[in-house]
C-alpha cells in the first residue's frame, strides 16, 4: 500500500531505519519487483510523483538531437544542521555525540542527517576486527552492560595472540611487540557492529538515509561547501535518461562531515580544492581480502587471535594475514597486501587463496564452510600522510582522513573517537557563530592534536616506511622490533614514504611472472565463486561507475608496459582483457562493473592514473554478512 501523500519529511524522519533502507526508487528494482519498493518508498518522494513540487521543474528539456540533460532539472533540497557522508564507525560516532550534545542542550530540534550510499547500514563494511573499546566506553558506556536491554550482544573477549612467520610449510614463533596486545579488546564483526550502532543513533534521533549515495559536493558563492548531492537514477548506460528518471536531491547543512572511509570519492575533491596535503605526505594503501568461515567445533578456540608474517608474499612485498575466532564457531581470515608492490604479476587474491593453504590456516578451516567474502582497501600513510581534517564549511574523519594504525592493525577507536571530537568541536563552533557565517573547525585540528590519536600514530610513525629500506622485509621486521622495544616514537627523525603506490609498480617484463595454482574449491576458490558471496549487485544499464574516458587510450597506455595488471590487481574479476584481433593490440580492455565491491583499489594502483571510482546509484554494490 503507498504511504499517503500528507505525509511529510519530518515524519518521515521518525520511521525506522528499515523503512528508509527500503527507499530505494523504482529504477533500481525490476519491473516485478517494483511495486514492493513503491509502497516503502520515503513519503517526501510519493508526495513527489502525486503533486507537483515549486522547487522542482517538471519538464525535460532537450537540445536540438533529442537528447536530454539531467542538469537541466532543479534537485529538490532540504536543510539540515549538520550532513554526515558515510555511515561507519566514525560517521555514526560523530552523528551520536552530535545529537547526544543538542539533546542535552534541550535542542530536539537540531539536524543531524546522515547519508550511506549501502542499501542498509553496515553492507558495505569491512574489518578485521579486533576492537580496541576506548571509544565506545566514552560514547556509550554500557555497550556491553547485563543491564542494558540494547546492549552488542556479538562482541568476543580476545583471550589469546599468536604471531607466527611464515615459510612454505612451516612457520615459527615471532615476537609480540606490546602494540599487539590484546588484553581488553574484543573481536567483533564490524558488519554486525555498525548496524548497532545506527539503532542507537536512531534512538537519539539521528535521520539515516541508507541508499542515497552522495556524489556530488556543493559549494555557496564564496568556495564553502553547503551541503552535498546525491546522483541521479534512472541514467541508461548510454547517460540518456530513461522512464524512470529521478534527479539526484540537494543536502544543505551548515557543517559537512565526510566519514567515507579510505580513499573517499568526495574527499578526493575536497582535498585537491582545499590543497590539503600541502603539509603531509602522500597517503600509501593497503588492500585487504577477508572471508568468514564457520569452523568445525573441535577446531574453535574462541578469543583466539592470530597474525602471521611472509609466505605467500615475496620480501619485497609489505603485508600480513590474521585469523581471528569469534562468535559461535566463526573464523575471520584474511590478507592485507602493501599496494606499493613492485610486481605486476602479482595478484592479491591469488595471494590469499595460496595462504589459505598453509598450515596454520588450513587446519583450522578443513571441513569448514566459507559463507562470506570481501575486499577493501586501507589507509597505511599513518601520521606522516594525515592531511589539514578541516576545510570551509566541513571536516574529515575516520578512515577517510587516514588515522589507521597499522602496527597496531586497528582503526575504529581512532575513526570513532575522531567522530566525537568533530562533533564537540562543530558544536562548539555552531554556538560561537551567531551570525551564521562560514563555520571553519579549528578547534577539531586542535583537538585532533591534543588527543590520543595523535599520539598514537606519532609514535609508531616510522614502522611503516622503514619496510621501504634496501634491506626489505627483514630489514622493515628488525627496525619495528627496536622501535616496539626501545624507541618508542621518541626519535627525532620522521621517515618519508617511498613513491606513490601506482608509480612503485615496475614493467611487467622486469619481474619475475607470478603462476597461481589452480583453486580446489573446498579451501581456496574462483574469483566469481568469492565475488558471489560478497552479494555484490549492479543494475547493468546505468553509466560505468568507474570512470575511464578511452578504453582503447587506456588498453595502449597499460598493456603493453603491464600485460594486464588491472586484471591481477582488482579482487572482484572488474576488469579483463579480451583476445580480439581487430585491436592493434590483439586484445580490448573491458570493465564488468556489475562485479565492483567498491574497494577503490583500481583508483589507487592503475599505473596511470586514469580510472576514476565514482559512486554508482545508491543502495548497489556489495551486501556484506558478518564482515
Amino acid at each position: 500500500m503507498l504511504l499517503p501523500a500528507s505525509i511529510t519529511r519530518r515524519a518521515l524522519r521518525s520511521a525506522p531505519q528499515s523503512i528508509r533502507a527500503a527507499a530505494r526508487p523504482a529504477a533500481w528494482a525490476s519491473p516485478r519487483s517494483r511495486s514492493v519498493w513503491d509502497s516503502h518508498r520515503p513519503a517526501w518522494r510519493v508526495a513527489e510523483q502525486r503533486r507537483p513540487l515549486s522547487n522542482t521543474v517538471r519538464t525535460r528539456f532537450a537540445d536540438v538531437e533529442g537528447k536530454f540533460d539531467p542538469r537541466s532539472l532543479d534537485r529538490e533540497s532540504d536543510e539540515v544542521d549538520v550532513c554526515i557522508v558515510g555511515g561507519g564507525p566514525a560517521g555514526l560516532s560523530a552523528a551520536i555525540r552530535l545529537k547526544q550534545l543538542a539533546n542535552e542542550a534541550g535542542n530536539d530540534d537540531f539536524r543531524v542527517l546522515l547519508l550511506e550510499k549501502a542499501g542498509e547500514l553496515g553492507d558495505h563494511i569491512v574489518s578485521g576486527n579486533v576492537m580496541e573499546p576506548s571509544a565506545i566506553n566514552e560514547l556509550i558506556p554500557d555497550w556491553l552492560s547485563e543491564d542494558n536491554p540494547n546492549r552488542f550482544e556479538n562482541a568476543t573477549p580476545a583471550k589469546e595472540d599468536k604471531m607466527r612467520f611464515l615459510f612454505k610449510n612451516s612457520s615459527i614463533p615471532l615476537p609480540k611487540p606490546p602494540q599487539m596486545n590484546n588484553h581488553g579488546n574484543y573481536i567483533i564483526s564490524l558488519n554486525q557492529f555498525v548496524k548497532w550502532l545506527g539503532e542507537r543513533a536512531e534512538e537519539v534521533g539521528v535521520e539515516i538515509y541508507p541508499g542515497f549515495a552522495a556524489s556530488e559536493l556543493l559549494y555557496n558563492h564564496e568556495g564553502v561547501v553547503k551541503g552535498v548531492a546525491t546522483n541521479n537514477l534512472g541514467i541508461s548506460r548510454e547517460g540518456k535518461a530513461k522512464d524512470s528518471f529521478e534527479r539526484g536531491m540537494e543536502f544543505h547543512a551548515r557543517v559537512t562531515l565526510l566519514a567515507e572511509g579510505c580513499h573517499g570519492s568526495l574527499t578526493k575533491q575536497v582535498v585537491k580544492k582545499y590543497d590539503l596535503r600541502r603539509e603531509s605526505q602522500h597517503q600509501t594503501y593497503g588492500l585487504g581480502i577477508k572471508e568468514v568461515w564457520e569452523v568445525q567445533p573441535e577446531k574453535f578456540q574462541s578469543g583466539l587471535v592470530v597474525h602471521s608474517m611472509g609466505y605467500p608474499l615475496p620480501t619485497d612485498t609489505y603485508g600480513g594475514g590474521w585469523m581471528y575466532h569469534f562468535g559461535d564457531n566463526m573464523v575471520s581470515i584474511g590478507l592485507v597486501v602493501g599496494l606499493d608492490y613492485p610486481n605486476p604479476w602479482l595478484a592479491p587474491y591469488g595471494e590469499f587463496q595460496k595462504m589459505k593453504h598453509h598450515p596454520l590456516y588450513k587446519d583450522v578451516l578443513e571441513g569448514g564452510k566459507c559463507i562470506s567474502y570481501a575486499a577493501r582497501t586501507l589507509n597505511e600513510g599513518g601520521f606522516q600522510s594525515i592531511p589539514k581534517c578541516a576545510f570551509p564549511g566541513g571536516a574529515l574523519i575516520g578512515d577517510t582522513a587516514g588515522f589507521l594504525n597499522v602496527p597496531k592493525i586497528k582503526g575504529t577507536h581512532s575513526a570513532m573517537k575522531s567522530g566525537m571530537l568533530a562533533a564537540e568541536a562543530t558544536m562548539d563552533a555552531l554556538a560561537a557563530n551567531v551570525d551564521k557565517g562560514t563555520i571553519f573547525l579549528y578547534d577539531y585540528e586542535d583537538k585532533l592534536r591534543s588527543s590520543s590519536i595523535w599520539k598514537e600514530l606519532k609514535q609508531v610513525r616510522n614502522m611503516r616506511p622503514s619496510f621501504h629500506t634496501p634491506l626489505g622485509l627483514f630489514g622493515g621486521i628488525i627496525y619495528s622490533g627496536l622501535e616496539a622495544y626501545v624507541l618508542r616514537g621518541k626519535e627525532p627523525w620522521t621517515f618519508k614514504h617511498g613513491k606513490a603506490d601506482y608509480a612503485s609498480t615496475k614493467h611487467a617484463d622486469q619481474c619475475k611472472k607470478i603462476e597461481y595454482p589452480k583453486p580446489d574449491g573446498k579451501i581456496s576458490f574462483d574469483i566469481l565463486t568469492s565475488v558471489s558471496r560478497s552479494g555484490t549487485n549492479h543494475e547493468e544499464d546505468q553509466p560505468v561507475h568507474l570512470q575511464v574516458k578511452d578504453w582503447d587510450k587506456h588498453a595502449a597506455l597499460e598493456w603493453p608496459k603491464y600485460k594486464g595488471v588491472e586484471n591481477r590487481f582488482c579482487p572482484a574479476g572488474v576488469y579483463e582483457y579480451v583476445e580480439d584481433d581487430s585491436k592493434d593490440l590483439g586484445v580490448r580492455f573491458q570493465i564488468n562493473a556489475q562485479n565492483c565491491v567498491h574497494c577503490k583499489t583500481c583508483d589507487i594502483k592503475v599505473p596511470d592514473q586514469d580510472i576514476n571510482w565514482t559512486t554508482p546509484q545508491g543502495g548497489e554494490g556489495p551486501k556484506y554478512v558478518l564482515t
